[in-house]
């Protein structure tokens, strides 16, 4: 019987397989890397589309009560919609939760409650430490909310005049 030499047996890679090894890691992180980068991008689209889809939801539901209960005129706290707090202007279209105001001169603190009433309980953060969401007020008085995670600017705006909802992805 032959006797194998412990040294022999206990061999590890040599350095062209390592190299080989190496190599294809990196040809296939030079092809997944771009990949994983545009997904993320999309994810954040997507994001935005799905809020501004769920706002735009929101807005139209609360007409929808509106007309429902019967209302040609803005009413505060239409009774059926969310917690009876939304209030609405003359054409139906949200413009305030607490502040009771149905003018649809809007600034920060309406568009937020506007936001959070429509949204309710998972609505992304338009305050505090990191909002998701920036608000601000373009110069046709709408309420511009600026998504903040990627950086790029993209908008969602709600104009109370019309109900209408734009998206601009960045």
């Amino acid at each position: 019987m032959k006797q194998i030499d412990r040294k022999q047996e206990q061999r590890g890679f040599t350095l062209i397989e390592l190299v080989v090894v190496i190599a294809i890691l990196a040809i296939l992180a030079a092809f997944a890397l771009p990949r994983f980068a545009q997904l993320s991008e999309q994810a954040h689209q997507s994001t935005i589309r799905a809020t501004a889809g769920a706002l735009a939801a929101g807005v139209a539901l609360a007409k929808t009560q509106w007309v429902s209960n019967g209302f040609t005129t803005a009413q505060t706290d239409v009774v059926g919609f969310g917690n009876d707090n939304v209030d609405v202007n003359g054409e139906g279209w949200p413009t305030s939760v607490a502040s009771n105001d149905t003018s649809n001169t809007m600034d920060a603190t309406k568009c937020e409650e506007v936001w959070l009433g429509v949204l309710q309980s998972n609505a992304p953060t338009v305050s505090g430490t990191n909002p998701e969401y920036v608000i601000s007020i373009n110069a046709a008085g709408d309420c511009v909310f600026t998504y903040q995670p990627d950086g790029e600017g993209s908008t969602i705006a709600y104009d109370p005049d019309t109900g209408e909802i734009n998206t601009t992805i960045n």
